[in-house]
């Protein structure tokens, strides 16, 4: 029996264009920080070689550690005097993002009949963030953090996708069964790889994201009209 659903974030509950989300925070962040020596171009090569650091992580220290452990690496332990500069960032200058995306008034009305239905959600975000972020990105998404029964951000998290440890985790944390879990997402390489470890997949093409070009029809998957269709169906309970 179905009892809880976990939903990616980027490109699912808040529609994006990948491409353009960066190139807006990348723009965002390298101008807060330049006033600090910091080269917007090798700023950027930084952040995002961190985040590789991130997704190689082996469970030996939080996201969080594994990104500063990098970029004090990089720039010296003096930098991280500056993690303040990148936190008001956050803060402040990170809600211009939210223009380049997009918004689905069926996501805020799906997780409320999620949970009139008696339904745990779970937002299984790729923890490449702080939280602070990722709260204010579910917020573009008309969503609040009080409506997920445990989220994922670089604090508590110690994998990241696509490394299915990143999902048993998630398991571990509220004592679940993955044959009691569906993930819903739209990359093909990130969200999918849920299944292996026995959960079930819906694969969202809105904003799909398929790098290896790999064939859909392994996967139930559709728009966000077919998602909704497709979860009223698997969580009806067993007769």
């Amino acid at each position: 029996m179905i009892t809880t659903i976990l939903f990616d974030l980027d490109g699912t509950l808040l529609p994006m264009d990948q491409d353009a989300f960066a190139q807006a925070y990348f723009g965002g962040i390298s101008q807060k920080a330049a006033p600090y020596g910091y080269d917007p171009a090798d700023l950027i090569r930084t952040i995002w070689a961190g985040t590789a650091a991130m997704v190689k992580n082996d469970g030996s220290r939080t996201n969080e550690e594994a990104f500063w452990r990098f970029f004090a690496g990089v720039y010296g332990e003096e930098a991280l005097r500056h993690i303040s500069v990148f936190d008001a960032y956050y803060d402040e200058e990170f809600e211009a993002v939210r223009a380049v995306c997009g918004y689905q008034p069926m996501a805020q009305t799906l997780i409320r009949e999620l949970h009139d239905r008696g339904l745990r959600v779970v937002l299984a975000t790729n923890p490449i963030f702080p939280r602070v972020a990722t709260d204010r990105r579910m917020r573009w998404a008309g969503l609040e953090p009080t409506d997920f029964a445990y989220y994922t951000t670089y604090e508590n998290s110690r994998h990241c996708k696509p490394n299915p440890a990143y999902y048993r985790d998630i398991l571990d944390e509220l004592g679940l069964d993955a044959a009691s879990c569906v993930m819903v997402g739209n990359d093909v390489a990130e969200d999918m790889v849920a299944e292996r470890i026995g959960m079930k997949v819906f694969l969202l093409t809105d904003c799909l994201i398929n790098k290896s070009g790999e064939s859909l029809d392994r996967y139930p998957h559709g728009d966000f009209a077919a998602l909704v269709d497709y979860l009223r169906e698997v969580t009806v309970p067993e007769a």
